[in-house]
């Protein structure tokens, strides 16, 4: 049996690594803000320890004796500088390994975030990889998914307003989906492996690249709306739109424009090549039930 600490847990990807984890008998130790949202895993058997990724101290003494910890980076998106707040996370991930020599880590990262530079809300990724590089005795896994299926639930909210989908991504570039609980599958599986040496790259990027113009025709036929049109909206208009619906802070709502103007320029898709070992098996014509559930219900 080792012993895990999985940090988001009660996010969609960390919740599916931590159940994972807790049916194959391993001893977790969960971690998120809210204390009512880890019970149901201290029902599981799980050790519940309710604390902020912002709290140096507390991750220290959340990660002594841990075999692994997957560490899941979720900033304050209405903070007023956000790559800011992603750098403290990371910060303090890096020194509760380092202080406690943890032997095994899996980084949630992302597609771009080879760039560093200029993937707009990936950039902190990016520096957490980075960052990480750093401790030559620790075998990371950097586990870079892609757009995940879930974001595209933002479109839902424009649709009913204005009769229409929009974001600031062309409608015809393609480019790879993936849905978290694919992505959670692969974390949970890659740390009952422990198979990952020294520090490696592992991409997840769903079963086929794609244009919101093919996931706009599916949502549209999923909620009823087949003759649904995609419009792409100018970067100003995308972050007002972002901000005035509650979805994030000004800050947060410029990377996201920033890491669209990456997809539409190409330079967040030239870091990988789709292989089968990467592609994962959920479809977007599968998650549109999960599309046409939230529509039906918000």
């Amino acid at each position: 049996m080792k012993k895990y600490v999985v940090t988001g847990a009660t996010g969609k990807i960390g919740k599916i690594v931590a159940t994972e984890l807790l049916a194959k008998g391993q001893k977790v130790s969960v971690i998120a803000r809210n204390a009512d949202k880890l019970k149901e895993f201290g029902d599981l058997g799980a050790e519940c320890l309710p604390g902020s990724t912002y709290d140096k101290n507390f991750l220290i003494g959340a990660f002594k004796g841990a075999d692994a910890v997957f560490c899941l980076m979720m900033p304050d998106m209405f903070a007023a500088d956000v790559l800011k707040e992603q750098q403290l996370i990371a910060d303090n991930f890096y020194e509760a390994v380092k202080v406690n020599g943890v032997k095994n880590v899996v980084l949630l990262s992302s597609v771009g975030a080879h760039l560093r530079k200029g993937a707009g809300i990936v950039d902190g990724l990016g520096y957490m990889e980075e960052l990480f590089l750093q401790l030559k005795d620790v075998n990371v896994l950097n586990l870079r998914p892609t757009y995940f299926m879930e974001n595209t639930l933002g479109l839902i909210g424009t649709i009913k307003q204005m009769g229409i989908a929009g974001t600031p991504v062309k409608a015809d570039v393609k480019f790879p989906m993936v849905a978290t609980k694919d992505i959670g599958a692969t974390a949970a599986k890659r740390l009952l492996d422990l198979d990952f040496k020294g520090n490696t790259i592992e991409f997840v990027l769903g079963p086929r690249d794609m244009s919101y113009l093919e996931v706009t025709a599916i949502a549209g036929q999923a909620i009823g709306k087949p003759e649904l049109q995609y419009i792409q909206f100018p970067a100003e208009d995308a972050v007002k739109g972002m901000v005035a619906s509650g979805f994030c802070g000004g800050d947060a709502a410029r990377l996201m424009v920033d890491l669209a103007k990456a997809i539409n320029d190409g330079t967040l898709l030239n870091g990988h090549i789709r292989s089968a070992e990467n592609s994962t098996a959920t479809t977007y014509e599968e998650f549109a039930n999960v599309f046409a559930w939230v529509y039906q219900n918000s």
